[in-house]
């Protein structure tokens, strides 16, 4: 048919023959092409979200499977659903009771497209009751690691041993599975701990396969999106970067872009992302704003700045005492966060101006920042970011672009391989664009600032003799708001206490705590306490994300 079209002259009318033959080939061609493109779109698995903890979880877990995932609301409309062409459904957990009138619910009919949908806890009560199970409160409430039985010929269980460790968390339970549902796995307490319908590809579990406590559950959700779902797994971070830097050319055009850079992960990813897209046309501004890392303004400047290794406009603005004054008297994290947000497009709103018309402004902004704004699902706000949720209503920008917006911090470090940035650069720790603000509870001063700078350079310089495999993911010191009493050289005193966290985590949604050697924590705490002023206690802080987050704010 190809050969047939392309010997065929448009201006030729040929006979009857002739032209049936041409709209034959025109028609196949038409149909591979529509195929090949069938075929070439980027396969998604969607998370609808109910207001569950763990949304963020599910997602990256779909993802690190090989296959696309993306989070929205329950809210979200049948029609907007299936314009994203799902090759799978995943409903999340959520705090409610699915028997509840006012609870979450969603329109039936997304059971009848054969589209599989796989529940997650209220996920899957929500299916069983709506589809004419019954859900009820639990005779007894299960939470934390349980033994459930599998039935391994269920292909979410397959290649799985019959008894595995999971993780409840429920005070509902199906009693009994909707007509048409088979039960696929159970605990003493929890009769239909799983069921499926596999000929409507309808799935469900009572536990949470996504979180790290539940033996094989990556294993599983991998089970759903390709035994279920028929994913092929294309989703590569080298692909994602070479198709995000031609959409970046051709959105951006010859238009210019100023990037907001922190000197961090992501910022820095984002730079030399559009730095490849768009080269000479980026400025990067470097706002030091009073609240980084000891001694962060210089490194920042040496790698950015003139004899770096980036070809870029690059731009260092002094603003501490601009930034400062507006944090005067201060003390909610949420107040700090967006004042500082707001200063932040000003500063670049005046440097835009300064070096000519600039069509966009360019943040680090990614995926947990978007949903942890509470603008990516259902779950509740947790803090604003500057990058999101505390930008002021106007700015004096055309638009602003956000090229790292749909990835996770570990997706966002393997971009910054596949552009070629350096290793140090890449597995640096995480700091927050409100810097030491959020890092200081209570009000913020340049002395406060002074002393956790220099307490955590000390944390960090402990912590960083410890071979690299027993590092944590992340670690730093914060200043409480907390004065108690203590003794130095004989006399009373009377001065702060500071905490030091250190957490392990691969995606930065949930973190478990660091146990640091006790010779470390002592070491840092004792030159802490002798080496920075107004500093008499040292603390150090067990809690876990959830049902912390990993800042101290």
């Amino acid at each position: 048919a190809s050969d047939v079209y392309k010997r065929q002259d448009l201006s030729y009318g040929g006979n009857n023959k002739d032209r049936m033959k041409f709209r034959l080939a025109e028609t196949y061609l038409l149909l591979a092409e529509a195929r090949l493109m069938q075929n070439n779109a980027q396969e998604m698995v969607l998370v609808i979200d109910f207001g569950g903890q763990y949304n963020q979880l599910i997602a990256r877990r779909v993802r690190e499977s090989g296959v696309y995932c993306e989070i929205v609301s329950y809210k979200h409309s049948l029609e907007a659903i299936k314009a994203k062409n799902p090759k799978g459904i995943i409903f999340t957990g959520g705090p409610n009771s699915a028997y509840l009138e006012d609870s979450p619910t969603i329109d039936p009919e997304i059971y009848t497209w054969g589209v599989p949908v796989l529940g997650i806890c209220y996920g899957s009560q929500l299916m069983m009751h709506m589809l004419g199970g019954h859900v009820c409160v639990a005779p007894e409430r299960e939470y934390g690691k349980t033994v459930v039985d599998l039935d391994t010929t269920s292909p979410m269980f397959a290649g799985l041993s019959e008894k595995n460790v999971c993780w409840m968390s429920h005070n509902d339970y199906i009693e009994t599975a909707a007509p048409g549902f088979k039960i696929v796995a159970s605990t003493p307490n929890c009769p239909v701990a799983a069921a499926e319908d596999a000929a409507r590809k309808l799935y469900c579990v009572q536990f949470h396969p996504e979180v790290l406590h539940t033996e094989n559950g990556t294993k599983m959700l991998s089970n759903f999106v390709y035994n279920v779902c028929g994913c092929a797994g294309t989703w590569k971070m080298d692909s994602f970067v070479e198709q995000t830097v031609a959409e970046l050319k051709e959105r951006i055009g010859d238009g210019k872009v100023l990037c907001a850079l922190s000197g961090g992960v992501d910022s820095s990813v984002c730079a030399a992302m559009l730095a490849k897209a768009i080269g000479k046309q980026l400025t990067c501004v470097f706002v030091d704003h009073g609240l980084l890392r000891k001694n962060e303004r210089e490194e920042v400047c040496a790698v950015f700045g003139e004899g770096g290794q980036f070809d870029i406009n690059f731009i260092c603005v002094d603003a501490r005492e601009r930034f400062y004054s507006k944090l005067a008297g201060v003390t909610a994290p949420e107040g700090k966060r967006k004042i500082i947000g707001e200063e932040f497009i000003r500063v670049f709103e005046e440097e835009a101006k300064k070096i000519g018309a600039v069509d966009y402004l360019a943040q680090g902004t990614i995926y947990p920042d978007v949903v942890e704004s509470g603008l990516g699902g259902e779950s509740a706000t947790i803090k604003s970011h500057h990058n999101v949720g505390g930008l002021p209503d106007f700015v004096d920008f055309k638009e602003i672009v956000e090229p790292l917006r749909d990835l996770f911090k570990d997706e966002v470090r393997q971009s910054g391989r596949e552009l070629g940035l350096p290793e140090n650069l890449v597995a640096r720790q995480p700091f927050p664009g409100p810097g030491l603000a959020i890092r200081i509870i209570g009000d913020v001063t340049p002395e406060k600032v002074a002393i956790v700078q220099d307490a955590d350079a000390i944390y960090r310089e402990e912590v960083d003799k410890l071979p690299m495999s027993e590092r944590p993911s992340q670690y730093f010191a914060a200043l409480t708001n907390m004065r108690s009493v203590g003794v130095m050289g004989d006399e009373r005193t009377y001065d702060y206490a500071i905490a030091l966290r250190a957490v392990t985590t691969t995606d930065f949604m949930t973190a478990e705590v660091t146990m640091l050697p006790p010779a470390t924590i002592t070491t840092a705490a004792n030159r802490i306490v002798n080496e920075v002023k107004h500093i008499n206690r040292v603390l150090f802080d067990y809690t876990t994300k959830p049902p912390a987050t990993i800042e101290f704010e």
